[in-house]
């Protein structure tokens, strides 16, 4: 839409805009960072004497005619900065009603509204926001449209299941292992979605009144164990960063490459290998303005990444590179041409073990060097990184040997590296694993499995999956002690703490250095670690 010429009483006309245009970046890097100093310096001002900056809402525009950038408008930013995060929250029920369906529940919310059940992927762009997914179950390529539920229920799963993952991460409810609820539940009947009433999870029909109350935590004082967070959604990264924590413990690439992304790396490395032509097409539609389609994975994993090193900058943040399994691997775009198929891809071709094998080692690099763009060119060395699945002495050393190649080398710009402990192999050789690692983060999702032999996705034994059997706690204690024997960072990542507040209180005095949590349950673990702490010195 331009200006009208002439003496046309058109004040403005619509033209076509060349193709090339239409492929094409609006603005270019500099102007991107000539906005950010924009930004900057107008918070400053506005923030008068107060050496700290006011959040604003500015408008900006380009001149067609000379290319310059001008600030049009800049007004105080009134909602997101107006948000209290040290606050916590509890959903409790008004009333009860008919339970249609009830299933293992995730978090601790309650949340009602119009169930819309979907068999398969095909179903997803039916999706309304605001609805209640249910599914038989969901893999990483339903990410999209499980950021825009009300809450998820799915037939199939445990507490560690994908769906639970993620509906931690958005907080909201999700009830698992439901059995029928897909022939149950039918789409377009109001249900009230309720996970507040402990390990049970129950879907009652109608909307039930609820309400919730907050607890106002101001005088939190600083535990000696850190307590991190763990997250995978960039779009959360700076709402959350205003809870009490000492940051990042767990950032997942796994959210971030199907969100952001969407396509196998391999895909965008070798794109003549791609059989299906309509994923071909989807490819060059994603990556058009990249010359290197490489590059575009590139810049969209540093971006997702930077915003949540950004958003809690100076304080720690631990990103662990990619673990998808190859099952998941092969929903991304182009993935089915680069990967096997798998009897059992839970302990299959994951985690490490892709990094320096030639069936991914391309894709690997794109991580790497999207991490050393984070790092090195963005200046956010809060960044940690952290290789999961790693079995064995001998793959610890070729992973550390390939990340050099791509410039992520140990030690130097003050590279940290951690490992997920989270195989008993880590923990029974720690010492070993130790010359490679500066620190331990005990995945207690895997190595709950590991230790009692029992499917974390089975529904069937999803009571038997319990981390406080002695079993597993036994060999989280063996991992606490042996990383402080190595002078090692010792901390966890897993889903037991923020489970179970009596776990948080084992792993205290047990001494481990940090915890990391789940954002709907970090507030109320953090007054269970300051409760224990108290005790011990008593």
């Amino acid at each position: 839409m331009i200006y009208g010429r002439g003496d046309s009483r058109v004040l403005t006309r619509n033209v076509d805009v060349p193709e090339s245009d239409r492929k094409g970046f609006c603005i270019n890097n500099e102007e991107v960072l000539q906005l950010a100093r924009y930004a900057v310096t107008i918070e400053k001002h506005y923030s008068g004497k107060s050496n700290k900056a006011m959040p604003m809402d500015i408008e900006w525009a380009k001149d067609g005619d000379t290319g310059k950038l001008f600030i049009v408008q800049a007004r105080p930013e009134t909602v997101q900065s107006q948000k209290r995060k040290d606050v916590l929250e509890t959903d409790y029920m008004d009333e009860k009603g008919k339970v249609l369906v009830t299933g293992r529940s995730i978090g601790s919310r309650i949340s009602s509204g119009r169930v819309h059940v979907i068999k398969d992927v095909s179903g997803l762009s039916s999706f309304k926001p605001g609805e209640i997914l249910v599914a038989d179950t969901t893999t990483p390529d339903w990410e999209p449209v499980m950021k825009n539920a009300a809450a998820i229920i799915t037939n199939k799963g445990g507490r560690t299941c994908h769906a639970a993952i993620v509906s931690r991460e958005l907080d909201i409810p999700a009830v698992v292992g439901a059995d029928d609820s897909t022939e149950i539940l039918e789409t377009g009947s109001q249900v009230t979605v309720s996970c507040a009433e402990g390990d049970t999870g129950r879907i009652y029909e109608g909307q039930l009144a609820f309400h919730k109350e907050t607890t106002e935590l101001e005088d939190v004082s600083k535990t000696q164990t850190e307590i991190m967070m763990n997250l995978g959604n960039p779009e959360e990264a700076f709402a959350l960063s205003r809870v009490p924590n000492d940051g990042i413990g767990l950032a997942r690439l796994e959210f971030i490459v199907n969100s952001y992304i969407g396509i196998h790396p391999m895909a965008l490395v070798h794109t003549e290998k791609v059989k299906d032509q309509d994923a071909v097409n989807q490819i060059e539609k994603l990556t058009q303005g990249y010359p290197d389609k490489g590059e575009y994975f590139v810049e969209r994993l540093a971006e997702g990444v930077a915003t949540i090193t950004a958003a809690f900058y100076p304080k720690p943040v631990v990103v662990r590179m990619s673990d998808f399994k190859s099952n998941e691997y092969a929903t991304l775009l182009g993935g089915e041409d680069f990967e096997v198929k798998e009897n059992n891809p839970m302990l299959g071709f994951r985690g490490a073990s892709r990094y320096y094998d030639e069936r991914y080692r391309e894709g690997f690099a794109l991580e790497c060097k999207a991490m050393k763009k984070v790092r090195d060119e963005m200046g956010l060395t809060n960044l940690i990184l952290m290789i999961p699945f790693c079995r064995r002495v001998e793959e610890a050393r070729k992973v550390i040997e390939e990340m050099g190649k791509h410039g992520l080398k140990r030690g130097e710009n003050d590279l940290q590296v951690y490992v997920m402990c989270e195989i008993p192999s880590n923990v029974l050789l720690i010492d070993a694993f130790s010359k490679y690692f500066d620190g331990f983060s005990i995945g207690s999702n895997d190595l709950t499995q590991l230790t009692l032999g029992v499917d974390r996705d089975s529904e069937i034994l999803a009571s038997t999956f319990d981390e406080r059997d002695e079993a597993v706690k036994k060999i989280v204690s063996m991992a606490i002690k042996g990383a402080k024997r190595n002078n090692k960072h010792s901390g966890i990542c897993g889903q037991a703490p923020s489970d179970f507040p009596e776990f948080a209180e084992f792993l205290v005095q047990e001494g481990i250095d940090s915890i990391s949590l789940n954002p709907d349950s970090i507030l109320r673990i953090y007054l269970k670690v300051m409760e224990t702490e108290k005790s011990i010195v008593k």
